[in-house]
């Protein structure tokens, strides 16, 4: 028996309207005792999240702990592409466990789910256990989260990987959503968020387009 190839999406890759982008945590003071990635790629990588949540209009929550009395404000990649967001401010280390948290998850309609948590083991175990347990489709994007040791973000990315989470990347997800480079209406958007935080792939861009537009 053959099989036909159809020149179509795998019904796994995310579009812009088929889910709810979900950013925990990021705080300067959580920030402080990450290690197991450098907090400048950890801040590229969420402001790529950021960025690419605003500009292709995924609805987007973001929630902070105790950040008046505790873990302080969010990173500034986030603040600036969402500079009048309603957040979620909470108690609770497990988002999940926080009933407007959860409320507004539920208000979004959304039964697939993308999740970055600063604290691998904390801020993004506990409400991608949660979702994924409730039935939730859930993503994690391992590189705009890290924790106190390589051992404890490795061991949080397997424990939620066995759990049914897929794991994702922030350029990826950048990409993907893009995914077709003649979608006009985001090319300059998808570039321009590469070429900001994307490292040498968006040093690559930029030697390209100033290349092409020198001729």
């Amino acid at each position: 028996m053959s099989i036909q190839a159809v020149a179509r999406p795998a019904k796994s890759l995310l579009s812009p309207n088929d889910h709810a982008l979900l950013l925990i945590d990021h705080q300067s003071q959580m920030a402080f005792n990450t290690k197991s990635i450098d907090v400048t790629n950890l801040r590229a990588n969420v402001g790529i999240l950021a960025d690419t949540a605003k500009g292709f209009g995924v609805q987007t929550i973001i929630s902070t702990i105790s950040k008046d009395t505790f873990a302080g404000p969010l990173f500034p990649e986030v603040t600036a592409a969402f500079p009048n967001a309603d957040i979620v401010d909470r108690t609770t280390s497990n988002a999940w466990e926080d009933e407007n948290f959860v409320a507004r998850v539920n208000r979004t309609g959304k039964s697939r789910l993308v999740i970055a948590g600063l604290w691998t083991s904390v801020c993004c175990n506990g409400p991608v256990l949660c979702a994924l347990e409730q039935g939730f489709e859930v993503y994690v994007v391992v590189d705009a989260s890290g924790d106190c040791t390589e051992a404890a973000h490795h061991a949080a990315v397997h424990r939620m990987l066995q759990a049914g989470a897929r794991p994702i990347t922030s350029l990826t997800y950048l990409l993907e959503l893009q995914r077709d480079w003649a979608r006009t209406e985001t090319y300059d958007l998808t570039t321009g968020i590469a070429k900001h935080y994307g490292g040498a792939f968006g040093i690559g861009i930029q030697y390209v387009k100033s290349m092409f537009e020198a001729k």
